[in-house]
């Protein structure tokens, strides 16, 4: 258990410490906030600090933190050290800067501050990657809870049946304003999550013999790749997103942005949601580990079977909570992929919007900018149920995709250091981790064995061109850092980004 409340730990001081770093190196001060000065009663409209608080732990977490962290769990306890580290340095300065750059300038959506910052390439890249990864995330969050039920009520309500009516409520949910579905019933749903976090981790600390938790010290080694499956490097970093660095909150951060009241809550919000979700990884990671024991030939080949899904979820909460785990899992995992996948929808017309500049606030447009998103994710979850294996295809695709945006995203907020702060070096602190994250995207790309180059070529070949192709990128940045003189200084809009 000790290395478990180590990490712990560390992500509470992450939040007390770097948060501030963080909020110190943005800069905030008292300008007025888009849900104050340009409220539409849609999509922009106040809520309060605590409200905003659990909306953004719902939207951003879903089933990832929670599926993503058991599959992590084959890596063994290394994965800890993802989780904590790409928390604390990676995602949370990520979620952050999404949200407080997308409040700086009226509630805009990553793809828009994409091309402010970083160019119009770039933004069409955005426009692309972040439309396809929101309809995947939607079709994920559909296929995954309408499965689960199916098997709950016994094959006696088929899946389809369930697929109809989560859609039904996305559509719905994706149209009204944000305060009359989402701001009601998410802050119930964010509790829910939380406590069913808290109560797996009970569950295997008190019958710690039957399921000891695995320790950092004496199991420092790649166990995924011990077993002949694929190794951490890239694959930890792909598999466990939520709750060490995901993308996708890169989208939904924004949507937040458009309902603080001062750009003082965005350390709590922003910061604060994504902590908050790398501990709930870090519990289910834990709480996999002990259950199957991973460290051993059968308890790692068990997990992997199963994989990292409501199977093994519902066996963990039942095997250490019994009834009442199984009811916790249960409204978890329908609960929780439900509360990402309409925000997703939201958020995907959002930047649609934006895109073809439709006013929102009248329901007639909103309509005809979900109508045709629709349609794409209902296609998508019926070609799923086509054949078991067409998920696996699904997530894959989702897993890189998300991590892309990542890097973009990351990227996107060391544009904006640079172009506003009279030491263009300040820029290093996002660029960094969007270095890092960059390595992680082109490595995966050529290393995946299903996906991409994988298949054709050696491992360690798509190691150095990942990493060859990353100080490209990394060599470009540092070049523009060390010879341009003060050309940010030009844009005075640029510079002061008032409202």
């Amino acid at each position: 258990m000790v290395t478990f409340f180590i990490a712990v730990v560390l992500l509470i001081g992450g939040y007390l410490i770097y948060s501030r770093v963080s909020e110190k190196v943005f800069a905030i001060d008292n300008r007025k906030t888009p849900a104050i000065v340009n409220p539409d009663g849609v999509d922009i409209t106040p809520l309060p600090k605590w409200k905003a608080f659990l909306i953004e732990l719902l939207n951003i977490a879903g089933t990832g933190p929670i599926f993503g962290a058991i599959s992590g769990a084959l890596f063994g306890p290394i994965v800890f050290i993802w989780i904590v580290f790409g928390c604390i340095l990676g995602g949370a300065v990520h979620d952050y800067f999404s949200g407080m750059i997308s409040s700086r300038n009226n509630g805009k959506s990553i793809v828009k501050l994409a091309g402010k910052y970083t160019g119009k390439a770039i933004e069409i890249i955005m426009r692309i990657v972040g439309v396809a990864l929101l309809v995947l995330v939607t079709a994920v969050f559909v296929v995954s809870p309408s499965t689960l039920l199916e098997t709950l009520t016994n094959g006696g309500v088929k899946a389809w049946i369930w697929m109809i009516i989560i859609l039904i409520y996305f559509f719905v949910s994706t149209i009204v304003p944000i305060d009359k579905v989402i701001g009601k019933i998410y802050p119930i749903f964010g509790v829910i999550l939380i406590t069913m976090a808290v109560a797996v981790i009970v569950g295997v600390m008190v019958q710690s013999n039957s399921y000891p938790m695995l320790e950092l010290i004496g199991n420092l080694r790649d166990f995924s790749s011990e077993n002949g499956s694929l190794p951490w490097w890239p694959f930890m970093m792909t598999t466990v997103a939520c709750g060490a660095v995901s993308g996708f909150h890169a989208t939904q951060s924004p949507m937040i942005a458009k309902c603080i009241k001062s750009e003082k809550e965005g350390r709590q919000v922003f910061y604060g949601a994504m902590v908050a979700e790398g501990i709930i990884a870090l519990i289910w990671a834990a709480a996999a580990m002990a259950y199957f024991k991973v460290n051993t030939t059968d308890g790692w080949g068990e997990l992997n079977s199963l994989g990292g899904n409501s199977s093994s979820v519902n066996e963990i909460a039942k095997g250490v909570l019994g009834p009442v785990g199984t009811v916790l899992a249960i409204v978890g995992v329908v609960i929780c992929p439900i509360t990402s996948g309409d925000t997703a929808l939201r958020s995907c017309r959002l930047i649609i919007g934006e895109w073809v500049k439709l006013d929102q606030t009248k329901i007639k447009n909103r309509l005809i900018l979900t109508a045709p998103l629709f349609a794409a994710v209902i296609g998508i979850s019926l070609w799923n149920f086509l054949s078991p294996t067409n998920f696996n295809i699904l997530w894959r695709w989702f897993a890189w995709s998300n991590q892309a945006l990542a890097a973009i995203s990351l990227w996107v907020a060391t544009g904006y250091l640079y172009d506003t702060k009279k030491s263009r070096f300040i820029s290093l602190f996002t660029a960094i981790p969007a270095i890092f994250m960059t390595a992680v995207v082109a490595t995966y790309l050529l290393a995946e064995p299903k996906l991409a180059l994988g298949r054709f070529i050696p491992y360690f070949v798509s190691v150095i061109v990942g990493i060859s192709i990353t100080l490209v990128i990394s060599g470009f940045y540092v070049f523009k850092l060390i010879t341009k003189k003060n050309d940010h200084l030009l844009d005075q809009n640029n510079l002061i980004d008032k409202q």
